[in-house]
């Protein structure tokens, strides 16, 4: 005897049909994927079909899509699979699975900028709530680039007054040395992804005239030594890289209305010791002091594509053999 189907409808009335099914309805596929409903778009209507249990595990996902194309946010299959993974946890009452005060509108460019996992999520509350927030995790998970968007948000909001991201300029396997050009164009490889991160949330134009004005300044750590911060939102990114000495010099040289964001992903070491690395030391040293953030992003937080996340986790059980 076979089992009962259930349908269920939902109206998709508000959302862009485009952003919902995707690029040859590759959204409404990895939905029918991941819950084993079958899914129909028809009109203003999306139809859940299927046994009961794939049903009530499409419903929430099918909800959540819907409320993310009203919004004219990005929805690609990897967001599907996604919120597929972290099921109907947390969100802003809307089911987006996320807090409605974690979306950056950046100007200029008309985008937002918005958490796409509960974890992402936390981390932005971090960094609006704390001073310092060290965000640790793999690559893709958005340390950098959600940070880089928090220090646009607060240089445009003018609670600062400028932006300071540096990273240390490590040799991992490759010689500085023999690269062309000067020491800023020998250290520019190093600060690229900076750079990218940044002309992203701002146009062209006006990212050029902050370097020139240094509204906004991109630099190795070694250049911050000597100095005060003050009024300025600061950005440390790869900082399993920073030795002790760099780190401890890097956090006294917050100022007055300073707000620092350090980044790092510890299986990513490139210091001769994995002792040496000042993000190791801060992690033991630093938790619990009032201010200071610690937030921690796993796999189910690559925004990458869909492979990255499956290679972390391969590369995590061969190191755990």
């Amino acid at each position: 005897m076979s089992e009962e189907t259930t349908i269920q409808r939902l109206s998709t009335e508000g959302a862009d049909m485009l952003t919902l099914a995707g690029v040859n309805d590759e959204n409404l596929v990895e939905l029918a994927r991941q819950t084993g409903a079958k899914i129909a778009l028809r009109g203003d209507t999306l139809a859940i079909s299927g046994n009961t249990e794939a049903v009530a595990r499409a419903i929430p996902i099918a909800q959540r899509m819907i409320d993310t194309a009203k919004q004219q946010l990005p929805l690609t299959a990897d967001d599907v699979l996604r919120m597929s993974i972290e099921g109907p946890r947390g969100g802003d009452g809307n089911g987006n699975g996320v807090d409605s005060e974690t979306r950056i509108v950046l100007p200029g460019v008309r985008k937002i900028i918005q958490a796409k996992t509960s974890g992402q999520a936390e981390y932005m509350k971090l960094m609006a709530e704390n001073d310092i927030v060290v965000g640790i995790g793999p690559a893709g998970t958005g340390k950098t680039y959600l940070g880089v968007a928090a220090a646009v948000d607060a240089l445009s909001r003018k609670r600062v007054r400028r932006i300071v991201l540096a990273r240390p300029a490590v040799e991992a396997g490759e010689s500085l040395g023999f690269l062309p050009g000067d020491m800023q164009a020998k250290v520019d490889p190093y600060l690229r992804p900076l750079y990218d991160a940044l002309e992203d949330m701002m146009p062209h134009e006006r990212v050029q005239k902050s370097l020139e004005t240094r509204t906004i300044e991109i630099a190795p750590l070694a250049y911050m030594r000597g100095r005060t911060l003050a009024d300025a939102f600061v950005i440390l990114d790869e900082a399993q890289n920073a030795t002790t000495a760099q780190m401890k010099m890097f956090l006294t040289r917050l100022g007055v209305n300073s707000k620092a964001v350090i980044t790092g992903d510890k299986t990513q070491i490139d210091l001769p010791s994995r002792e040496d690395s000042g993000l190791v030391q801060i992690e033991r040293i630093l938790p619990g002091i009032e201010g200071i953030g610690f937030h921690y992003l796993t796999d189910a937080d690559v925004v990458r594509h869909r492979l990255v996340r499956e290679i972390i986790k391969a590369y995590a059980e061969d190191s755990g053999a």
